[in-house]
């Protein structure tokens, strides 16, 4: 590994050391091939800046042709949701977009490069079916995926470490909430007091269950709790096959959330230790001195990175208003 390691940061050096003698030369030739109209000092520094600018190119390049890291990170920050926002209101800052997540994934499955994965949890949880799919693209990852969190790894952040090799946590992390909850707004009230009322047009006896503006009877209640208990026993499932852990004992938590180290003594984390220590125990098995470890982030387009502030703006106004138009009145989420 090591001798690869160092080839590989000798091919970049080369790369990089051939890019800056070539525009060295180019821009020592526009500097000559100047007009004379021109003073000296503003040639000098045309050059340095296509000089500086052609070095980083190179650098770029030679990243790309001869890349030095042989472990990738993906990130989980924030809720998770299918394309990280909310409903009607503007995306909430550091939501996960599951689809972007299941991206860098394969991503990394697929560059040769990769030896290893290293997913980071650091969320509360969020919507059950994206949360599946990061999970099942750590599951499929070709090599070793070690999960870990520093803060919080609750509800849809545990579902995805199941999909692990195995979970690191801190001492103090938040680690659990093996359970599912649903949520509707009961409106009823409201909408008689200011004079609205609900008018039923609909085929199948339960299309509209849980609409807020009219009371849940026995029947309706008794179907939603259904599709709340069927989601919670896949959860109990994955976690089972995944962890090891026999589903009694899952159900045994309650959802309940625990600390870094009553987690690891319940066996719902395998070690607790800092990234170092990670990197050191990871480093290890490969049979390599130390890892280098890339960061896979999505490709964001120019537009998108703009929109980024204005998206923020806008969720911080809009963040206290209430869903009411929101056409999705029954809200199923793994949340701590």
């Amino acid at each position: 590994m090591e001798p690869l390691v160092e080839a590989q940061r000798a091919n970049r050096l080369a790369v990089v050391v051939a890019g800056t003698v070539v525009v060295a030369i180019a821009s020592l030739w526009l500097f000559l091939a100047y007009p004379d109209t021109l003073t000296e000092l503003f040639g000098i520094v045309i050059a340095l800046g296509v000089i500086l600018v052609g070095i980083r190119f190179a650098g770029t390049i030679a990243a790309s042709l001869f890349p030095d890291y042989d472990v990738a990170e993906v990130a989980v920050d924030g809720p998770i949701t299918r394309d990280g926002g909310g409903g009607p209101l503007p995306s909430r800052p550091q939501s996960t977009p599951a689809d972007d997540i299941v991206d860098q994934i394969d991503r990394a499955d697929e560059d040769g490069h990769v030896d290893a994965l290293l997913l980071k949890l650091n969320t509360p949880g969020g919507e059950v079916v994206p949360s599946e799919d990061i999970r099942l693209a750590a599951e499929r990852f070709d090599g070793p995926t070690i999960a870990y969190t520093t803060d919080v790894c609750a509800s849809g952040g545990y579902w995805i470490a199941s999909g692990c090799d195995e979970l690191w946590a801190r001492d103090g992390s938040i680690v659990g909430s093996i359970g599912v909850i649903g949520s509707r707004v009961n409106a009823s009230e409201f909408a008689e007091k200011v004079g609205l009322s609900y008018e039923r047009f609909a085929a199948g006896e339960f299309k509209d269950a849980g609409t807020p503006l009219k009371e849940l009877d026995e029947d309706e209640r008794d179907y939603l709790q259904g599709l709340i208990d069927d989601y919670y026993q896949t959860f109990v499932d994955r976690v089972s096959d995944g962890r090891d852990l026999e589903p009694e004992f899952i159900r045994e938590t309650e959802a309940r959330i625990y600390l870094g180290e009553q987690a690891h003594e319940l066996g719902l984390v395998d070690t607790l230790g800092t990234r170092r220590e990670l990197e050191s125990e990871l480093a290890e098995r490969l049979g390599t001195d130390e890892v280098t470890v890339e960061e896979f982030e999505p490709d964001q387009p120019l537009m998108a990175r703009l929109g980024t502030g204005a998206q923020r703006v806008a969720y911080a106004f809009g963040a206290g208003v209430a869903g009411i138009a929101d056409d999705r009145e029954f809200r199923l989420r793994l949340r701590n």
